[in-house]
């Protein structure tokens, strides 16, 4: 019995070493990991104790006033801080319990300890008319801090929303995708073993033959289905035993030319997507014709994209359900593995029916 005839043969393992690829959990980037909170807070009350210091430039003794400010300033907002965080007041948005809290209790502790600084540093304090304006200013000033505070907890929360809703997208991606695998495995397998079983009684030779084939094909549908992807080397030994199995069952009907492009062995493809589309080919060029056909897969690097052909001589015939299953199926764990840039066309062309799968240059 003559073999298939490959003209650029895969050869790369398909262990489950090659078809997952096992990463490591992501580092997050640097700026995630930087304490963004304590950042802005000394960027926000540098900038006030700087404008502080442009105001009262030439005062005796006014660095370290200033200095004072800027810890005191830092020491009550944190405070403050842990006190809201602590009683959940800003988790819904902007709370009147903020603006009271910065105008009656932040804003007259600011201007105690301001005024603390100014007598044991620069004069004594014996003129008050300055309070009611420095009342306002750090209320103003506090409120602005609670009015910061919260729009960077909306942001976080909004950030976090998106990351969630991302989070269960993939997984509702990964549980459709599995769905459709374990739709596509049993179908062939069944097909498979309906061969062997019109063979075992007539050939019992090669009913033993079609069996190892499958086992292996069996094998590599159980470890490709760990992952979304695997290399098309891999596919492609799965495809070269499936056409095996049939080269036993339909012998010299079935005329198999393979030219896979060197360095296309790599590109990423959805495990038993060719194999879907191989079947089929068999299913209507070769079964369904007394003569036979032949069958080409061709893969090669086109523009901005990776080509991969299966055809088959004849004209499209009738489609059954089981076919547009199985091409519909192909279609959505396409998108899904590899994403929208990704097609599957089926067309004849000069006596030729093409399949026809193009995946993005990166795939």
């Amino acid at each position: 019995m003559s073999p298939i005839a490959v003209t650029s043969p895969s050869t790369a393992p398909h262990s489950p070493r090659h078809l997952a690829s096992h990463r490591p959990p992501a580092r997050l980037p640097f700026i995630a990991r930087l304490n963004w909170y304590w950042i802005c807070q000394a960027g926000g009350w540098l900038l006030v104790a700087l404008f502080q210091a442009i105001t009262y430039a030439g005062s005796r003794n006014l660095a370290p006033v200033v200095a004072w400010t800027l810890l005191s300033a830092l020491c009550i907002s944190d405070l403050w801080h842990r006190f809201i965080k602590a009683r959940g007041w800003a988790a819904r948005g902007l709370d009147w319990r903020l603006l009271a809290g910065a105008v009656f209790l932040l804003a007259p502790a600011m201007t105690l300890s301001v005024a603390i600084a100014i007598h044991l540093m620069m004069r004594p304090v014996d003129n008050v008319a300055w309070l009611p304006m420095a009342l306002l200013w750090w209320a103003i000033t506090f409120v602005a801090w609670n009015l910061c505070y919260v729009m960077a907890l909306s942001l976080r929360r909004a950030n976090r929303l998106e990351a969630e809703t991302l989070r269960l997208e993939l997984h509702a991606k990964d549980i459709e995708l599995r769905a459709l695998q374990a739709q596509v495995n049993p179908h062939f397998f069944f097909n498979s073993l309906n061969s062997v079983r019109a063979l075992i009684y007539e050939e019992p030779g090669a009913a033993a033959r079609m069996i190892d084939q499958l086992a292996g094909l069996m094998r590599y549908a159980l470890q490709s289905g760990q992952a979304e992807t695997v290399p098309l080397a891999a596919e492609m030994e799965a495809v070269e035993a499936y056409l095996a199995i049939e080269k036993i069952r339909f012998e010299e009907r079935l005329r198999v030319h393979i030219d896979i492009e060197a360095g296309v062995e790599c590109v990423m493809v959805p495990p038993m997507s060719l194999q879907t589309l191989v079947e089929n080919a068999v299913k209507y060029g070769v079964e369904l014709s007394t003569t036979g056909s032949d069958i080409r897969i061709r893969a090669w690097r086109g523009e901005a994209c990776t080509v991969i052909e299966i055809a088959n001589a004849g004209a499209i015939r009738g489609i059954g359900t089981s076919t547009q299953v199985g091409l519909a199926n192909a279609r959505k764990r396409l998108a899904l593995a590899v994403g929208s840039a990704a097609s599957l066309e089926l067309a004849e062309r000069d006596g030729w029916v093409c399949a026809t799968l193009r995946l993005p240059a990166a795939a």
